[in-house]
C-alpha cells in the first residue's frame, strides 16, 4: 500500500469536504496574513489537501498517482522499507512549507491573498523524479508526444517563471517553482552521485 494512495484519499475527502462547506475551506486554505500575524501555522500543511473544483483535484491527483509511487520506490531502495517510508512522509510534509515559502513571503501582510492544491507539493515530487531519471519520456495532456523528462523539466520552468512574472492568473506560479527547487535540492543533498552520473549520461 503506497502512501501515496492514501494522501490521494486525505486529498479527495478534504476537497469535498470543502467543496460543501465555505467556513471549512476558509479555516485551512492557506493565508500568509493569517499565518503572519495570527500564528496559524497549521495552514502551511492544511491548504494542499483543499482544491478549487474537480479539475483542480483531479490534475493534482492524477499526477502525483503517476509520480508518487514511483519515488517511493526509490527512496525505499535507498533506505530500505521502514526509512524509505519515513523519508516520503518527511518529503511530503517539508515540501508543503517549502512550496508555499515564497508565497508566504510575498503576501505575509496582503490580508486578501489565499490559495490552496496540492500542485506545490506534486512539483516537488516530479522533479525529483526527473532528478533520478532524467532521460524517462513524459507525456502530459497538453503535450502531444512524449519528451525527456530533462526537456519537460526546463520547459516547465521557464513557463512557470514567465507565468509568475506576468501574472494574468490567480494560479500561484510560484508555490509551483518553489515546489520543484525543493525537489532539485533534495535529490542534490541525498544523492549527488546519481546526479553526477545522470549529468554525465545527458552530455
Amino acid at each position: 500500500m503506497y502512501a501515496s494512495y492514501v494522501l490521494i484519499a486525505i486529498m479527495g475527502i478534504v476537497s469535498l469536504i470543502g467543496f460543501n462547506n465555505l467556513a471549512f475551506r476558509d479555516k485551512y486554505l492557506f493565508i500568509p496574513y493569517n499565518v503572519n500575524h495570527n500564528k496559524e501555522w497549521y495552514r502551511f500543511f492544511s491548504h494542499p489537501f483543499l482544491h478549487g473544483d474537480w479539475m483542480h483535484l483531479f490534475f493534482n491527483a492524477y499526477t502525483f498517482y503517476n509520480f508518487g509511487p514511483f519515488f517511493e520506490q526509490y527512496l525505499q531502495s535507498m533506505y530500505g522499507d521502514t526509512m524509505g517510508r519515513l523519508f516520503f512522509w518527511v518529503f511530503i510534509f517539508v515540501s508543503m512549507y517549502a512550496s508555499a515559502s515564497i508565497s508566504f513571503f510575498r503576501h505575509k501582510d496582503n490580508p486578501n491573498y489565499r490559495s490552496l492544491g496540492f500542485s506545490g507539493v506534486v512539483s516537488a515530487v516530479l522533479f525529483a523524479v526527473i532528478m533520478i531519471y532524467p532521460m524517462a519520456e513524459l507525456g502530459f495532456m497538453f503535450i502531444p508526444v512524449p519528451i525527456p523528462a530533462w526537456l519537460f523539466g526546463g520547459i516547465y520552468l521557464a513557463f512557470e517563471i514567465y507565468a509568475d512574472r506576468n501574472k494574468r492568473t490567480t494560479i500561484a506560479h510560484d508555490a509551483h517553482i518553489a515546489g520543484a527547487v525543493f525537489g532539485i535540492i533534495f535529490i542534490l543533498i541525498t544523492n549527488i552521485e546519481l546526479v553526477i552520473a545522470n549529468f554525465n549520461a545527458l552530455f
